[in-house]
């Protein structure tokens, strides 16, 4: 057979209505360009029912094969996790398979933060007290492509994990059935309006009864001062810092998504339904993109709330715009990407494709830089060995900036502040930054919000910085 089984539906793009049934299918997994940029966001993916999880704490991978010869097995196996990932994805490579949709089969799901201790050497002092897995990845054989620029529908289903190739055209030719039959099944189901509370009194609300965060005002303007002795000291030149809120509800987490997709929606938005914990994003920024052997990383350093009229919003956009602080901050990043990349690219590729660019959200502006190279050595995998965790949620230079974070925050941040995406079986890949993002476990939802500091930095206003990149955040929780 073909590589891969690829079908045009006669359907109009609509990442909702489409993925209403499955999002609370365990497994199932949603990456939506909820808000279409230029060069950023075009194509949302749908998928579920992967035919092999991989799961990993610390050193221990746990590997469970759902489909295939080995159906039913799980494997543990003892190592760096991103090794042992390389390792399988090697398996199912389908290097120079052309194919006109970016992502048409790969593992697709979460590296948490905490990946970066199996990369280096840090201590251990913030608590771990939430016990959630370090990756969770799918293995995913078919997948809906949403094309909201070109406004068309498309499955493409590779057979995998068959490898006779009678049972391979079979199995892609079931599946692509299977995905059309569920997305079609979903869009005849009939979904209540999402309810949006409006939140009166701007960002200091963020703390809302019941949500209760690691921080108070006071604690945090101290641990932002004590960051600051460390810059002065010569310890780092800057380094991120963020607070974690709780919160006893248990809303629906499709419901709240949804909320949420309409409240912010994002170019690197996510949905991930692991089973035993859901994950909620809407993140703005992207971490890594690998297309065609092309490497981009686009830092976010700087942010201000939007105003409340046209005339608010100008002045916050020229704020932000001519701050000294917020430019020399994204720079420093800049120079950590450029080092970052330069470990896996050819020599001389690596270079700042944008150094600026101011770019509107719904609720915040963000300034934004574009780095750029050719991978070399290592492919995808290399690539993340090199560059994660991302530059701009951990500071520079980067180790020492992760030793602070782990003195400075009382508990691991997880989830937060790690990647979510895929890895193509054909070597592309596209991961976001762990921001503006949920997590519902079966105890608790969380949600982590922070900022950049620099010797510049006034403590109040990082503080109030946390707030409002909270605010989406909290409106969708509120919602119902």
């Amino acid at each position: 057979m073909k590589p891969y089984l690829l079908k045009k539906l006669d359907l109009e793009p609509d990442t909702v209505s489409f993925f209403n049934g499955m999002a609370d299918i365990p497994g199932s997994i949603l990456l939506d360009s909820g808000l279409i940029m230029e060069g950023l966001s075009r194509y949302s993916f749908i998928s579920a029912d992967p035919f092999m999880i991989v799961t990993s704490r610390g050193n221990r991978v746990c590997i469970e094969t759902r489909r295939g010869p080995r159906a039913g097995e799980t494997e543990i196996r003892l190592g760096n996790p991103f090794d042992i990932i390389d390792d399988l994805m090697r398996q199912h490579k389908m290097e120079g398979v052309e194919c006109p949709i970016p992502f048409f089969g790969g593992a697709a799901g979460f590296f948490s933060y905490d990946m970066g201790r199996q990369l280096e050497k840090l201590p251990e002092k913030a608590a771990d007290d939430i016990n959630v897995e370090d990756c969770w990845l799918g293995f995913y054989d078919v997948v809906a492509a949403l094309d909201h620029v070109g406004r068309s529908v498309y499955l493409v289903s590779t057979g995998k994990p068959e490898q006779d190739a009678l049972k391979k055209e079979r199995r892609a030719g079931e599946r692509l059935d299977w995905l059309e039959d569920q997305i079609r099944k979903s869009i005849r189901i009939k979904e209540s309006p999402e309810k949006v509370t409006e939140i009166i009194g701007g960002p200091a609300d963020a703390h809302q009864p019941g949500m209760i965060s690691d921080f108070d005002r006071g604690s945090y303007c101290q641990v932002v001062e004590r960051a600051r002795e460390y810059i002065a000291a010569g310890d780092i030149f800057q380094v991120n810092l963020s607070q974690r809120f709780s919160f006893p509800g248990r809303d629906r987490p499709w419901d709240v998504y949804r909320r949420l997709r309409k409240i912010n929606p994002a170019p690197m938005a996510a949905y991930i339904n692991c089973g035993h914990l859901q994950v909620v994003s809407a993140s703005p920024e992207r971490f890594l993109k690998v297309s065609g052997g092309m490497v981009e990383t686009r830092p976010i350093k700087g942010t201000r709330p939007r105003g409340r009229n046209p005339l608010e919003d100008g002045i916050l956009r020229e704020e932000l715009w001519n701050s000294e602080k917020d430019r020399a901050e994204l720079v420093m990043i800049v120079d950590l990407e450029r080092n970052d990349l330069g470990r896996v690219c050819v020599p001389g590729t690596v270079h700042v494709a944008e150094l600026y660019r101011l770019e509107e959200y719904p609720t915040v502006f963000h300034l934004v830089s574009t780095v750029v190279g050719r991978l070399e050595n290592g492919g995808v995998m290399g690539l993340l060995k090199a560059s994660f965790p991302g530059g701009s949620i951990t500071g520079a230079p980067k180790i020492r900036a992760m030793e602070i974070i782990e003195e400075l925050e009382p508990v691991r941040r997880g989830i937060y502040c790690g990647a979510i995406g895929y890895l193509g079986f054909n070597g592309d890949a596209d991961l976001n930054i762990v921001i503006r993002t949920l997590l519902f476990t079966p105890e608790k939802i969380y949600f982590q919000v922070g900022g950049g500091l620099t010797i510049d930095s006034h403590p109040e206003s990082e503080y109030v910085e946390t707030l409002d990149k909270a605010q989406a955040l909290v409106k969708a929780l509120l919602g119902s």
